[in-house]
């Protein structure tokens, strides 16, 4: 998606670009599902929010889920308020690209969405996916409360000696508290559906993550 060389160093504050104080505009309703990118989303359903790489295959992955009601692309963990893609691509916000999930615990579970989230790519690459190389394509998964953390430490931990295994490095995930969600542009919400034939670096290990159905994470 962005290819002009860049620091793999995650700006400071006081280097960080100064953004804005409003939103940015973006798409209102999921271009496959037709349901509110911003809610309101039914009672008793839950969101969860991941960075795996670049954004435009990343969320196609999730929507394609059974059980997932809608998703969205955004930027997380970063300085910069309200980012504009170009700034993020420049790393000097902090962010990374993340897909939020909004999904019915009845029927696909925070550990199901882990499980999705390892094995659709190389969560041992640090500040790049594939070719796609930046701090905005580092790997991590944001966390709403202590629940869905202890959720992604076990998984996280359970799945690492299946790549060492394999001959992987260690996993470079990061597991964080999650702050601010900025929402993108609307050009790039759903930008697989709305262009079939567009770019996805995504890319797994093609190692089973010991998770999710039938397995319960400890």
């Amino acid at each position: 998606m962005f290819w002009l060389k860049k620091s793999l160093d995650l700006p400071t504050a006081a280097d960080a670009l100064p953004g804005r104080s409003d939103p940015l505009p973006t798409a209102d309703v999921h271009f496959v599902t037709g349901h509110p990118l911003k809610g309101p989303y039914p009672d008793g359903f839950e969101t969860a929010v991941f960075a795996l790489g670049c954004f435009w295959g990343a969320e196609r992955k999730f929507w394609q889920q059974e059980g997932v009601w809608a998703t969205a692309v955004g930027y997380v963990a970063g300085i910069t308020p309200n980012p504009t893609y170009e700034e993020v691509c420049s790393g000097r916000t902090g962010h990374t690209e993340a897909v939020l999930v909004v999904y019915d615990p009845k029927l696909v579970s925070y550990d199901e969405l882990l499980k999705l989230f390892f094995e659709s790519h190389d969560p041992t690459q640090g500040m790049r996916q594939g070719n796609d190389v930046g701090t905005q394509y580092r790997s991590g998964i944001y966390v709403a409360d202590a629940v869905q953390r202890a959720a992604a430490e076990a998984a996280k931990a359970r799945y690492a000696p299946a790549l060492k295994a394999k001959g992987f490095g260690p996993i470079t995930s990061e597991i964080a508290d999650l702050g601010p969600f900025y929402f993108a542009e609307g050009y790039h919400q759903q930008y697989l559906a709305k262009n079939p034939n567009g770019y996805c670096g995504l890319g797994g290990t093609g190692v089973s993550c010991p998770i999710g159905t039938g397995v319960a994470a400890q």
